[in-house]
């Protein structure tokens, strides 16, 4: 399964996040650095309101949600990429995820500590990525003197390699993310193999405090978040991740009027949930039936054999084709009869590319 890893400062809430994702408290959310050592695993569901629709059409009371699967990193500081602070231990952690969240503190409060004195988001977020850039810098020098003794007997994927990383030297040694610098399909499958920290792609999250949740357009630490992830074309989403782990003990009607008490359409662990859902390039088809309804998850551009084997390997062997219908037709025509009757179902064969939400009925034969 494809993770990602929650990373930041100490005492930022990483911690508080991750409980409110996995709706629990096993990891210790505590106000002093370090509090976590070892990553916190959690696997998440993804929301997904078409799922409770096409229960109720198809009769099923079994839902089953996509999962992604989260890791709670613990905090970075200055020199973790030389070792402070147990940083090789952690960096190693986020070598291990397919893409990083990163929580950026935006809320005012003198009784947590900030590791760094004072709440400043640019600076925190410029800690991090010179961290994580030095780390990359370290582990992309070695790499080129590998390739360089390779490339003395005109290995073409050596001198490919070392052309690449001399692209990206410079960029890490300022600090700045890999992932900044414009590739080419090629290069980008060069680079997968270099497993750079700052290859990885993105979101941030703005963690403000409750007053603040209502309008975060007018707090000016969320402001600065926003505009440094659109500098880099990378996604932000803003949660308070206090209410969020609150909201856990409530019932999903409590929960909703308890967000709207705070003048707050929906959740932003939800929002931030689905974010790190396509940040991975994941999707979900789906499948429905009277004895369940459910979300299965395959990376972006899945051909429909590939994707039933998802559901079982015999699938996939024996693929014949896929029956398949869109949300929104099967809903807008209430039943699976109502819609063949409107022509709404299609066969598609072994070379089709799975849609998101495509609705899913596979023909095989084994």
């Amino acid at each position: 399964m494809l993770r990602a890893g929650i990373v930041g400062l100490p005492n930022v809430g990483k911690s508080t996040l991750f409980n409110a994702l996995t709706a629990q408290t096993s990891a210790l959310a505590a106000n002093y650095p370090f509090a976590t050592i070892d990553p916190n695993i959690g696997v998440v569901p993804v929301p997904d309101e078409r799922l409770a629709p096409l229960a109720a059409i198809v009769k099923t009371n079994t839902i089953i949600p996509a999962t992604v699967e989260f890791v709670d990193i613990a905090g970075l500081v200055r020199g973790a990429s030389k070792g402070e602070g147990l940083g090789n231990q952690f960096l190693a952690n986020i070598r291990e995820t397919d893409a990083v969240i990163q929580v950026v503190r935006c809320f005012e409060d003198e009784n947590i500590v900030h590791v760094e004195g004072s709440v400043n988001p640019e600076r925190d977020i410029e800690t991090i990525q010179i961290e994580l850039a030095l780390a990359d810098l370290a582990s992309a020098e070695r790499r080129r003197d590998r390739a360089q003794k390779t490339a003395k007997g005109g290995d073409k994927i050596a001198l490919s390699e070392i052309a690449l990383i001399d692209r990206l030297l410079p960029v890490l040694s300022e600090g700045q993310p890999a992932r900044l610098v414009p590739m080419t399909d090629e290069e980008r499958a060069t680079a997968r193999t270099l497993f750079l920290l700052t290859m990885k792609p993105t979101i941030y999250a703005a963690n403000v405090d409750e007053a603040t949740l209502a309008a975060p357009e007018d707090n000016a630490h969320v402001k600065a978040v926003r505009a440094l992830a659109e500098s880099e074309a990378a996604e932000s989403v803003v949660i308070c991740a206090q209410i969020e782990a609150e909201l856990v003990e409530l019932s999903p009607e409590d929960r909703q009027g308890y967000l709207q008490s705070l003048g707050v359409e929906g959740s932003g662990v939800d929002d931030l949930i689905k974010s790190a859902y396509r940040l991975l390039g994941l999707m979900s088809f789906l499948t429905a039936g009277e004895k369940e309804v459910r979300a299965w998850t395959i990376p972006r551009g899945t051909r429909a054999p590939q994707a039933a084997g998802t559901i079982h390997s015999d699938i996939e062997r024996g693929f014949i084709r896929a029956e398949i219908v869109s949300y929104a037709d099967l809903t807008r025509a209430g039943s699976y009869a109502a819609a063949r009757e409107q022509g709404l179902l299609r066969l598609e064969g072994k070379e089709y590319v799975m849609q998101e939400g495509d609705i899913v009925n596979f023909r095989f034969n084994v």
